[in-house]
């Protein structure tokens, strides 16, 4: 335990010290940095495949279920699309250092903002490999320093990339400590570094609910996240409903296995006999197993009844809750009630009963005429996410680059002094 702390203490410090280096790179450096670990994971693709294939064929043997295995496992495609993806962060904006809201005040001085890095972010995730270069991108566009600790299972290929992102980091002559990958697979490093807040800014914990409960609870440090992905659909009586059968198909079945999927629909009761029909039709077809209220299950005899706890369940699986609601205003109090602030949608042609949605919903992300998939960092014009915060303070929604930054005051005086 001694040799974990001091590890990581190590770590720690080689990540501060990186950070100042990273706040001080210009624009320029860090797309350099970016293309060369592209061309770097381009040249060594055969290598990351092979190390990958040393933890899928560890994970079958320990039993790791094929969901799991199926993130875990790298094909020259996903290694095109995390080359990809960099040259895509490379494109984007630069938000360091950018002057905001700048206005002169009574005195004379000027007053603004300025976009800032937040410093050394912790990362802990879970099988995907890719994660380790997209989070590393994002990181390094941002002017921070990262310390990322991937799952156990993707030790061989972590490090792999990480190679690919240091070789990348040299020819940008920046430090190869702005990018650390944790080499053990002791789960007591996930302890230091969700409590040392003297060097870590801010934990963003991406897995499943265990991990996130866990980190959530134990870390000293600021967390960035998401527990649930609870999101709804609400088909509104003022709804086209060839639309909202469009939508809410697309919401639920396009995958399952994600977060911002619909796992339940709300219907108004007055077209809830027109629209349910031919919709379940297409949820059966495609093996959903429905789980409906006594009004719901009353128009689609092949739904089960749900329980309580359907209404505030993520199913990642192809189940869907269904409930029959009186109105826009029952619709509204059922997601508040029972959803965990990902992303809820309303399919309405009525705009004030829309725009009473938008505001009255308490989520992250919030739309109207839209399938809940579109809650991603890359639709949402961000390039690319390091994860989606249902907090309300700092970040919320997918997090991109923004959500990787702060904000100081800036104040641009001439000889002012205060009477």
């Amino acid at each position: 335990m001694e040799d974990i702390q001091q590890y990581m203490k190590s770590v720690g410090q080689q990540a501060r010290a990186a950070s100042r280096i990273m706040a001080q790179a210009d624009t320029a450096t860090k797309n350099h940095a970016l293309t060369e670990i592209a061309a770097a994971l381009h040249n060594q693709s055969a290598q990351l495949i092979a190390a990958n294939a040393r933890d899928v064929a560890a994970a079958q043997a320990n039993g790791l279920d094929s969901a799991s295995v199926d993130r875990l496992t790298l094909t020259e495609k996903t290694v095109r699309s995390m080359a990809e993806g960099l040259l895509q962060i490379a494109q984007l904006p630069d938000l360091i250092g950018a002057i905001s809201d700048l206005s002169y005040r009574p005195s004379g001085i000027q007053v603004g903002k300025m976009r800032v890095p937040l410093g050394v972010i912790g990362i802990i995730y879970e099988s995907r490999p890719n994660v380790t270069a997209d989070a590393a991108g994002l990181c390094l566009k941002s002017g921070n320093a990262a310390i990322l600790r991937g799952g156990s299972e993707a030790i061989h290929s972590n490090q792999a990339i990480a190679a690919c992102v240091h070789a990348g980091l040299r020819a940008a002559g920046l430090p190869e400590t702005a990018v650390q990958v944790i080499a053990t697979t002791d789960r007591a490093a996930v302890g230091e570094l969700i409590t040392m807040k003297d060097y870590v800014d801010v934990i963003v914990p991406r897995g499943g609910k265990s991990l996130i409960a866990r980190i959530s609870e134990e870390a000293r440090i600021p967390v960035i996240k998401h527990l649930d992905g609870v999101c709804h659909v609400y088909i509104d009586d003022a709804a086209d409903l060839d639309k909202a059968i469009r939508i809410a198909d697309n919401a639920k079945t396009h995958r399952y296995g994600v977060c911002n999927a619909m796992e339940t629909l709300l219907v108004a009761q007055s077209v809830a006999a027109r629209v349910l029909p031919p919709l379940c039709k297409i949820y059966l077809d495609k093996h959903v197993e429905l789980r409906g209220d006594a009004a719901a299950r009353a128009i689609v005899a092949q739904m089960q009844a749900a329980t309580e706890e359907d209404w505030r369940t993520e199913y990642l699986a192809p189940i869907l809750a269904v409930r029959v609601v009186a109105g826009l205003d029952e619709a509204i109090e059922h997601i508040n009630s029972y959803g965990s602030q990902h992303t809820d949608s309303i399919v309405t042609e009525n705009y004030s009963r829309a725009m009473r949605f938008l505001r009255e919903v308490d989520s992250s992300s919030v739309m109207v005429n839209a399938s809940t998939r579109f809650a991603d960092g890359f639709e949402y014009g961000l390039g690319a996410e390091i994860g989606i915060s249902t907090d309300k303070i700092h970040a919320r929604g997918p997090v991109g680059l923004e959500g990787l930054t702060s904000q100081k005051y800036i104040v641009l005086g001439s000889g002012q002094v205060r009477v």
